[in-house]
């Protein structure tokens, strides 16, 4: 056989592989990239979810509230007047 007859064939069928290639390649592409936007989507959702977990703990943590759960739960109140002492470290002098 010679190559007059056997380099039509051949670049055909180097041809049709290239042409498989990129389909394939084009379909594992759209693949990534829904599963891109999902994964952005999800990152976005948790996102959101951080920011109220961080404003819940902002508002369980304020001074008033942790004053007013001292006062029920534990029965703490604020001391007299009377009650304060101030203690003066020592100098060691």
């Amino acid at each position: 056989m010679t190559w007059r007859v056997a380099l039509p064939g051949l670049l055909a069928v180097l041809v049709l592989v290239t042409a498989v290639g990129v389909v394939v390649s084009k379909h594992q592409s759209r693949k990534l990239f829904v599963e891109l936007e999902r994964l952005n989507a999800e990152r976005d959702e948790l996102n959101i979810d951080w920011g109220r977990l961080q404003l819940e703990q902002s508002t369980w943590s304020t001074h008033g509230r942790i004053e007013q759960v001292a006062h029920e739960r534990l029965n703490m109140r604020l001391p007299r007047p009377a009650e304060i002492e101030i203690v003066v470290p020592d100098s060691g002098l």
